[in-house]
């Protein structure tokens, strides 16, 4: 049997006219008298009595039809649910991320995403970015968003917000009091850093910046996680560089300070896999590249699903 030849004798059987069958099927009446043949031909048995005046079911024509009903919804069913995993709108899919995404881009995304892919199960996890870049080079995350630039040719990525930093000063400091502070005169103070293996990105950036302000700075202690840094800039135990967003978590004690002559350099990006063939991703992706409004000037498709090619530098 095919489920075209049982749709068509679901028709008749409905019908009980091989005439309004035909017509509900936009179809010729010989050719639907020829598929109810061959179906009782396959099935060796007889489905309807004929006559000039009527056609009614036989006994086997009554289990057929309850059967190709079920048959038929199920079919739909099973051809439904294919057709929303292949368009990447049923299944699930493990997000990383380092908790500054919080601050700023990651909950519009995640809300435009639920809204958008109901049936998708998101998995989050707050992970540091080496654990966070192992995750997504082993399979256990699909996707996730860190600090660039970092080193993996074996990932993707698109920058998906760029910001400035911002002095973080314990509300005592002397400068806690101007409307804006030098780098150059932090020159002196002790500083707060996320550890280099952990957060390449960012701390290179924040080194960098003091080196050209004409300092290296110097590092009393290491945090992974800037929430911390902030509580221990709050305690009295240095100074730091934090991007300009973590301003929207209020911490007592620390004062934030724009810094003189710094431009948005900060990229936060999203990553995954290269050649990932992933449904789900993709419509993820596509949801990130709407919300954050990257590649805007591309063509509108590569614009939302973006193009999987390497750029593990992060540029």
């Amino acid at each position: 049997m095919n489920f075209q030849r049982l749709r068509y004798f679901v028709a008749v059987a409905e019908e009980l006219s091989f005439s309004r069958a035909a017509e509900r099927l936009h179809m010729a009446q010989p050719p639907l008298s020829y598929q109810i043949k061959r179906l009782e031909e396959e099935l060796g048995a007889q489905l309807f009595h004929r006559t000039k005046r009527s056609v009614r079911l036989t006994d086997a024509g009554r289990l057929l039809l309850a059967e190709a009903r079920g048959l038929l919804v199920h079919a739909e069913q099973t051809a439904s649910v294919v057709h929303r995993v292949g368009q990447g709108e049923v299944g699930r899919l493990t997000v990383g991320f380092v908790p500054s995404a919080a601050n700023r881009v990651l909950p519009p995304i995640l809300r435009a995403f639920g809204e958008r892919f109901p049936s998708v199960e998101l998995l989050l996890r707050e992970v540091d970015p080496d654990r966070l870049l192992r995750a997504l080079g082993d399979g256990r995350a699909d996707v996730g968003f860190l600090y660039l630039p970092f080193e993996d040719d074996t990932l993707d990525s698109r920058p998906v917000s760029r910001e400035t930093f911002v002095a973080a000063l314990p509300d005592t400091h002397p400068l806690s009091n101007e409307p804006q502070v030098s780098l150059k005169a932090l020159a002196g103070e002790p500083f707060v850093l996320t550890p280099r293996y952990q957060g390449a990105g960012l701390r290179d950036k924040i080194v960098e910046h003091c080196r050209q302000a004409g300092f290296e700075p110097r590092v009393v202690q290491e945090a992974w996680l800037m929430q911390t840094t902030v509580s221990l800039v709050a305690g009295g135990i240095g100074v730091t560089l934090v991007p300009a967003s973590l301003q929207n978590l209020q911490r007592a004690g620390v004062v934030y300070k724009y810094v003189e002559g710094l431009s948005p350099e900060i990229e936060l990006g999203a990553v995954w896999r290269s050649g990932d063939p992933s449904a789900v991703l993709r419509a993820f992706l596509g949801v990130v590249g709407d919300v954050t409004h990257w590649g805007e000037g591309e063509p509108e498709e590569e614009r939302r699903v973006p193009a999987f090619r390497g750029a593990g530098s992060g540029a």
